[in-house]
């Protein structure tokens, strides 16, 4: 494996960047921003789902044998979409009611998927868990909420370094299941685990349709979703009461007669991943029709071709992210996220300039689509206060005002380690970090429309605190990532609770 030591911000020998840089360096120096000549640059060239090649990228995978890697991209060209367009825009219209404030999002899942959990009980009690953390927030906000897992494609993850120390030996990181293994000699880039991630990827989809179809989420029957896991009595005697109301609720509409069955028996559940990986997001990027209640591209809307009725959809997943990482406004990933119809993500950090906040939005949503891109905000419990107000006036004083969906995550910003080295989140800093925010966006008159948390089904003891009141020296007992630490399936049903408080104003959030 061959890798730039520095940064991971790397060039395939296939792609030619001196002529761009070169560019942007003339341009500069006669006076131009290099943020200007890309927002001027994005709106002047075609889009391709391979124009991305011609830009500067991080965070890249460069393998030993590309012949191994054209074969297994070919393949990949040849599988049919994971995801439809149907589907891709039904979630477009149900984002653009929470930026209306009129739902709430819940994104949720591992950090980083591993092909090993594309298994029946790990994806059910991922499944279970973000339908009982739904209904807490739909109990808490009185309104409908999204639900979107970090499912079915998070095989890719970041690094802040291509090598790790290991026993004394420099080897590379783990980059997750669609690059590398986590095994000591499974270290070595392996394309064909490009092909391996879409059938897992698909193989998962598929379990969740069929377990919702055949009832799984069914609000007749909630108490059969089971809460034998979680132990706390309060946080169970919370539950059970909210469960309890929901059915009272129903047994009155079927004693009047309005009874909706065929509404609550099914819930629509998508999948997201970090857009991490551009080779193999190209290949599952399909020109493909348009749903008849598309609206048609409006004049200079970027496409490759005279409107035939048609559209770029990236069909790896519903909802795509890019990364604090890779969201350099010259980049790679940005000029590939600009030309899919997918809604979007962009993580915003304290990295992020208001001026750079305001040129991704206009690169990505040109047309200030409501709902196209969900912001999702993670500083760090200490440095919200400080940093969000300003990302908010920004926003909402432009023309993306009430258009974007503002998402928290406090996860990311709060991840520390413990003194024998173990990467951990204390359940404090990420509920303080929750708390400021719903906090600040009320103060500037925004809503807060979603929380982004990285959680398991599984009973691991990855996050200290809660309920459970987990220590350092519990982190032991069950520790399973091999990326970031998780929420357990008790704290994350109790975060729901704590913000369904902050809606619902019954109980005092502190």
């Amino acid at each position: 494996m061959s890798v730039a030591p520095d940064t991971m911000a790397t060039s395939s020998p296939i792609r030619s960047l001196k002529s761009a840089g070169n560019d942007i360096a003339e341009l500069t120096t006669n006076g131009v921003s290099p943020s200007s000549v890309t927002q001027l640059d994005k709106e002047s060239q075609p889009w391709t789902p391979s124009s991305w090649t011609t830009k500067p990228i991080k965070q890249d995978a460069v393998y030993p044998d590309h012949k191994a890697v054209e074969k297994s991209l070919t393949k990949l060209d040849r599988l049919p979409p994971i995801v439809t367009p149907m589907e891709i825009m039904k979630l477009k219209a149900s984002l653009r009611d929470v930026a209306l404030g009129k739902a709430f999002l819940l994104q949720g899942g591992d950090c980083a998927e591993l092909f090993d959990y594309c298994e029946e009980n790990a994806i059910e009690s991922k499944i279970k868990l973000l339908l009982q953390m739904s209904l807490v927030l739909i109990w808490g906000s009185n309104k409908p909420v999204v639900r979107i897992a970090r499912m079915a494609g998070q095989y890719a993850k970041p690094r802040s370094s291509p090598t790790e120390m290991v026993d004394g030996k420099e080897i590379p990181s783990f980059r997750g299941d669609i690059l590398n293994g986590y095994g000591l000699e499974e270290r070595t880039l392996d394309p064909e685990r490009l092909v391996s991630a879409y059938f897992h990827s698909a193989s998962t989809l598929n379990f969740i349709r069929a377990s919702i179809s055949s009832g799984i989420a069914d609000l007749h029957g909630p108490l059969d979703w089971g809460l034998g896991h979680v132990q706390d009595p309060e946080l169970q005697s919370k539950y059970s009461g909210i469960v309890a109301s929901i059915t009272d609720s129903l047994r009155f509409m079927r004693t009047v007669g309005a009874d909706t069955a065929g509404q609550l028996q099914t819930v629509d559940l998508y999948t997201s991943h970090e857009g991490l990986l551009l080779e193999y997001e190209q290949r599952l990027t399909r020109r493909l029709k348009r749903p008849s209640s598309t609206p048609a591209p409006r004049e200079g809307q970027v496409k490759s071709q005279a409107d035939d009725g048609k559209a770029y959809y990236n069909t790896s997943a519903h909802f795509l992210w890019v990364g604090d990482r890779t969201r350099q406004i010259d980049g790679a990933h940005i000029e590939y996220f600009r030309g899919i119809e997918n809604p979007i993500g962009v993580k915003i950090g304290p990295t992020t300039s208001s001026s750079d906040l305001l040129a991704l939005l206009r690169i990505l949503n040109p047309h200030i689509e409501v709902g196209k891109i969900t912001l999702i905000t993670r500083y760090g419990a200490s440095k919200v206060r400080g940093l969000l107000p300003a990302h908010i006036k920004i926003v909402e004083g432009s023309e993306y005002a009430r258009s974007v969906v503002w998402q928290c995550d406090p996860m990311h910003g709060n991840t520390k380690s413990t003194s024998t080295g173990i990467k951990t989140r204390q359940f404090a800093d990420i509920f303080s970090e929750l708390q400021e925010t719903l906090a600040i966006h009320k103060e500037q008159g925004s809503y807060l429309g979603g929380v982004h948390l990285e959680l398991t089904g599984d009973a691991v003891t990855e996050c200290t605190g809660g309920s459970e009141g987990l220590g350092e020296d519990d982190l032991s007992l069950n520790y399973t990532s091999f990326c970031d630490p998780r929420l357990n399936e008790k704290q994350a049903l109790e975060m729901a609770f704590l913000i369904a408080g902050h809606f619902r104003g019954s109980e005092q959030i502190s």
